[in-house]
């Protein structure tokens, strides 16, 4: 080893060796001593030197400047080339450094110190221009280790510190460690094109490399010349400014100081014959391995290199980018430690089935978000339902919809907390399903104004017309008025009243209905006809194409009573007597034209249905349920409170025998059965109760009073269980059931049924010249008719809302007919060009 002080001399050495040769930029570069072997195998001849493109001196002998066995080393690039000394250290010195340089010009040989110590000294020529030549695997040698550099830059100097170490040192001889040298000063950008080596003939097809003698290395197996040549081909192939980037990696043995200075050499390709002037295309390789001889560096010095070691410093881990990897493909692409590149792999590895597993598991999702989900919603959700609204998109007739933001709800938020329930006359707890207190004031009620009401604009079919101006809400309620007007002003009637409805918007079967209402004029005047009342979605009030053959049929069997007149035309019966009939219709039974959609009619007519297991239709009708009529008798007010019925007994009788069909309640206000049993276009079962005087209005003091009827469809509890009870003040006036209305055998009717189907609420004030006494000289205009609000309620187990409901539909019917629902003009099933469906009892089906 050796010494500190050598060392020291060693290194000032080499710079003054710097400063001299960089000061004479017209001189040759120095001649270059060589290894004892070399030397001697070249001492008798004249022969090219290796580092230069020009004839020199013969070389002199390595014991000149005392080669042998010295290990101190030092490195230089200038314009005439590279200079590498290197230095032997102990393991606790510092190593020796590398220099850099800037281009410089050539000098000549003696102008070489003569202090300069003994040395092996390496030298490059200087760069060229022309391009790379094909040849092996730059970044091979041929025991197929990988070369990695490492580069450190002094921000004062300007110099480039480099290191190079090569990995896969397995099985090396000790004379055959590999070596890297890799040349800097300039740039990657400048150095982009350019021969790092200075070669003017790199690249070039013609070009005859240096040819060594073919002297073996008796020990090795491998020429001295070659193993020289060898590792300046490498330190080409190794430079950072010629490999692509993804190619420049780095050992864990430079982070290693017992194996980072055993890694110093690469070794040559076997070769042991002169290289002819063969193609360059199939001998590039070998010839750059062969051209770029460092020095016929001899065993004894590379043995030297071997026992170098390499002290690490604070910043190597961040010039190490890990182990050597894999070279795959025609490319030789690397690819990183356990990864394949694609194409050349398998799924079948525990990171490939995760891989899948997430992708599946990532497809199931949104599967289940965008399609199971969905489906999910729709049927484990409870559906709301459309109370009413039977148009596309849950929309009513009029394009509205029952709740929407701004809008208030099916219960109007005005409604008192003590109304939200009651106790029904039957016992049972109901609940507010519906209600409007009318407390906006403002409203109207045109079409397409309200989400639940609208008025009518038509001709009542009595003195005054139907206009929806007259009805508004104001001071707190509801308010109708009947108003006596100019014939220009009132459709040529002379006066005008209004009715409200909830037709085909809200409906409900079965439950309590109730409104308070205050009654128009007084009670000494006759003439106004106020109602409160209720009837089937498949008849609208005011529309006679819809109301003829439906009302006020409540009849479900397949008989005679479906037939007009209720008599069979095929065999003349039942015959009636001018008794049984209506005297003021010809004696005449029944002048309805017969059910048009009874259980009889033949399949595929139209009829809206349910169907029944056996294929026949269910008898549909619409039935009228009316919670008051008010009337004035002799200076006594009375409300008639009834329901309507079809087919008809004879003489408009029901049976009254005891309480379990018919039962009028002992009250205040003379509740009693009304006289008045119907005629040829109805059988009505009607009782009358007085009201109090003080709820008429005509002195502006407003008083209401409560109306009201509670029921239960026969479909609910089967035929013999349907009943109405008819109230007034919140009491009971009067109570009818449907086994009143049971079979007839004169008539050949059946049972008659309370009706299941959806009821809309009617609020209508007109006047009349048939409906009770008629002083019209006498009345006061306007007239007011007040509602302070209606409510509507149902049992729980019973909440049954809209206008369509499944065991009762309305909805396609009514939209197979418009013109029979929307044109008042429209008065007979024959004004639209159309005939009652075919009954199976006298027509062909």
């Amino acid at each position: 080893m050796a010494s500190s002080s050598s060392y020291n001399t060693n290194r000032d050495t080499v710079r003054d060796l710097v400063g001299a040769y960089s000061n004479q930029p017209d001189s040759p570069p120095p001649a270059l001593p060589v290894s004892p072997a070399w030397a001697a195998s070249h001492r008798d001849s004249d022969q090219v030197d290796p580092f230069s493109d020009q004839q020199s001196a013969p070389a002199p002998t390595a014991t000149g400047l005392g080669l042998t066995g010295h290990s101190n080393s030092i490195n230089k690039t200038g314009g005439g080339g590279v200079f590498q000394i290197d230095s032997e250290e102990d393991d606790d010195e510092e190593p020796a450094s590398f220099f850099q340089a800037s281009q410089l010009p050539p000098r000549k040989e003696s102008q070489l110190s003569a202090n300069t110590p003994a040395a092996s000294i390496t030298h490059h020529p200087p760069p060229r221009t022309d391009s790379r030549p094909s040849g092996p695997n730059p970044l091979q040698n041929s025991n197929n280790a990988t070369s990695n550099s490492y580069n450190s830059r002094s921000h004062s100097s300007g110099h480039l510190r480099q290191r190079s170490v090569t990995s896969n040192q397995h099985n090396h001889h000790p004379h055959r460690q590999d070596i890297v040298v890799i040349p800097l000063g300039t740039d990657r950008d400048e150095m982009e094109n350019k021969n790092p080596f200075g070669d003017k003939f790199f690249g070039d097809p013609n070009y005859q490399p240096y040819q060594p003698h073919n002297e073996y290395m008796s020990d090795h197996g491998h020429t001295t010349e070659n193993l020289a040549h060898a590792t300046a081909s490498n330190m080409r192939s190794d430079r950072a400014e010629w490999m692509p980037a993804e190619q420049h990696l780095y050992s864990t043995l430079a982070m290693n100081d017992d194996d980072a200075g055993r890694v110093l050499a690469r070794h040559p390709p076997q070769s042991s014959q002169s290289h002819s002037s063969s193609s360059h295309s199939s001998q590039g390789g070998k010839r750059s391995q062969q051209r770029y001889n460092l020095a016929a560096i001899s065993p004894e010095v590379l043995n030297g290199y071997s026992k170098s070691r390499y002290t690490k410093e604070v910043d190597d881990k961040l010039h190490d980018f890990g182990p050597r990897s894999k070279r795959e493909g025609i490319d030789r692409r690397i690819t990183e430690k356990g990864t394949k590149r694609m194409g050349s792999g398998t799924i079948c590895t525990m990171r490939g089935c995760m891989n899948l597993g997430m992708l599946v598991l990532l497809v199931m999702a949104l599967l289940m978000l965008f399609g199971g989900y969905p489906v999910y919603t729709y049927f484990a959700q409870h559906k709301l339902s459309n109370f009413g609204a039977t148009g596309p998109g849950g929309i009513n007739a009029t394009g509205q919809v029952p709740n929407i933001p701004g809008f208030r709800g099916l219960i109007d938020a005005d409604t008192p907390e003590d109304a939200m329930s009651r106790t029904g006359f039957d016992g049972k707890e109901y609940q507010l399903v519906f209600s409007d207190e009318f407390n906006t004031d403002g409203r109207t009620f045109y079409p397409g104004e309200d989400p639940y009401w609208e008025a009518v604009n038509l001709w009542s079919v009595n003195i005054e017309w139907y206009d929806p101006d007259n009805i508004r809400t104001q001071n707190g309620y509801l308010q109708i008025d009947v108003t006596q007007e100019t014939m220009a002003n009132s459709h040529d009637r002379g006066y005008l009243g209004g009715m409200l409805q909830t037709w085909n918007k809200f409906c409900f079967q079965g439950g309590y209905i109730e409104a308070s209402i205050s009654l128009p004029g007084d009670t000494k005047h006759a003439g106004f006809w106020p109602a409160f009342w209720t009837m089937s979605n498949l008849g609208r009030a005011g529309y006679g194409g819809s109301l003829e053959g439906t009302w006020p049929y409540v009849y479900e069997a397949c008989d005679v009573g479906t037939l007009a007149n209720q008599t069979n035309p095929l065999t003349g019966q039942p015959v009636f007597t001018a008794a049984e009939g209506d005297q003021y219709n010809q004696d005449k039974l029944s002048f309805l034209p017969g059910q048009r959609l009874s259980a009889c009619t033949c399949p595929g007519e139209l009829h809206p249905g349910p169907k029944l297991a056996n294929g026949s239709f269910v008898g549909r009708g619409a039935a009228e349920i009316d919670v008051f009529e008010a009337t004035i008798g002799g200076s006594v007010g009375h409300i008639s409170q009834s329901a309507q019925w079809a087919p008809f007994n004879p003489y408009y009788t029901y049976t009254n025998t005891s309480t379990d069909y018919v039962e009028f309640y002992d009250n205040d206000y003379n509740s009693k059965a009304n006289t008045y049993l119907g005629g040829a276009y109805q059988q009505v079962t009607s009782g009358l109760s007085d009201t109090v005087a003080s709820t008429y209005n005509q002195t502006d003091t407003t008083k209401f009073m409560k109306y009201g009827f509670e029921y239960q469809p026969s479909f609910f509890d089967g035929w013999g269980t349907g009943f109405v009870t008819f109230s007034q003040n919140a009491e009971p006036m009067w109570k009818i059931f449907d086994k009143a209305m049971g079979p007839n055998a004169k008539a050949q009717v059946s049972n008659r049924i309370i009706t299941g189907e959806p009821m809309y609420i009617l609020v209508n004030f007109r006047m009349s010249q048939s409906f009770g006494a008629f002083d019209i000289d006498d009345l006061t205009f306007p007239a007011h008719m007040r509602v302070d609000y209606v409510r509507v309620y149902q049992t729980k187990d019973q909440q049954r809302i809209g206008c369509d409901p499944k065991d009762h539909p309305t909805a396609d019917y009514i939209a197979a007919l418009p013109e029979a629902y929307n044109n008042p003009q429209i008065t007979t099933f024959k004004d639209m060009g159309l005939s009652f469906p075919k009954n199976r009892l006298i027509d062909t089906c």
